[in-house]
């Protein structure tokens, strides 16, 4: 009876401090989850309904809506949004891949070269883009005085509506090629090397190596790139603001060439304060953000199952 009912004591001291340790991992569980709920959830909910209140009148409507299908900036914004997605995205896989397989070429200080093509991405964003400002800049910048050396015409660079989106890709482009390229190394070491070894005593040549066993084992990191490059490009803004803001220029300027859908909402929310159209297109951004993902999602891994 004794040794039954000690058995009986001790399940129950098992079972309260189980339940115990339980409770604890669900309040810390707990914090994070409304911290979650207020800072994204709430917000999100909150900003859609927004969209559909027309400033000064009683009642929802589709107003800001269609108000935002017949206004010229915002389309612009867009075009610029998705050129920036086109131009940086594909040039930053590229750039990333080429430089992730020269380093898996290297024996020796790979780490050295991982870290400074890696640098730019751990900069602050601010820093970088002042920085890049200054080599823009058209009278102290060191780009028009390598072109002046040169004896070549000096460039509007920022100033210039047919040259600033063009240059705001370029910086974008030389900041996340790092990441592009870390990612891609860590697909490169997930290849066995079993089918280099297979390849190489067939006799293929290495371009041929590289399309049929490296580059349609590293789709599922092309697809990862892509999507977060995509997302990336579709929510430029500090880059942006930092580069053509300031007391010498308009965000988004020259002329809305370098405008990008969430500087057109910062603009709207911010500056005009019309948090209602804002809003709206902080859902029409999240719609398209969404679609794109889903759309390049069933894309690339119907060509990864091919």
């Amino acid at each position: 009876m004794r040794q039954n009912g000690g058995q009986m004591g001790s399940g129950r001291l098992s079972m309260k401090m189980h339940t115990r340790q339980a409770m604890i991992a669900y309040l810390f569980l707990l914090i994070p989850l409304v911290f979650f709920l207020g800072i994204r959830i709430f917000p999100t909910i909150y900003a859609f309904f927004m969209s559909f209140s027309v400033q000064g009148e009683d009642g929802y409507s589709f107003g800001n809506y269609v108000r935002l299908f017949h206004d010229p900036v915002f389309w612009k914004s867009v075009l610029n949004t998705f050129l920036y997605l086109i131009i940086t995205v594909p040039l930053q896989l590229a750039f990333g891949l080429l430089i992730a397989l020269g380093i898996e070429r290297v024996h020796r200080f790979r780490w050295f070269y991982r870290i400074v093509f890696f640098l730019p991405y751990m900069t602050s964003i601010v820093a970088v883009s002042w920085v890049w400002r200054l080599m823009y800049d058209s009278n102290i910048g060191v780009l028009n005085q390598i072109l002046k050396t040169l004896h070549l015409p000096q460039q509007g660079w920022l100033s210039d509506p047919d040259q600033a989106l063009l240059s705001v890709s370029a910086m974008l482009i030389w900041q996340m090629t790092g990441f592009t390229m870390l990612i891609f190394l860590a697909g490169l070491q997930g290849i066995p090397r079993q089918y280099y070894e297979a390849a190489e005593i067939d006799g293929a040549s290495k371009w041929k190596t590289f399309w049929k066993i490296t580059f349609p084992l590293l789709n599922p990191t092309i697809l990862f790139l892509t999507v977060i490059g995509a997302i990336q490009s579709l929510q430029t803004f500090t880059q942006i603001v930092n580069l053509t803001g300031g007391s010498s220029g308009t965000i988004g300027g020259p002329l809305n060439s370098t405008s990008s859908i969430v500087v057109y909402m910062y603009k709207q929310g911010f500056r005009d304060f019309n948090m209602e159209y804002a809003s709206a297109i902080t859902v029409v951004l999240f719609i398209m953000i969404m679609l794109i993902t889903l759309i390049q999602l069933k894309l690339l891994n119907r060509n990864y199952d091919a």
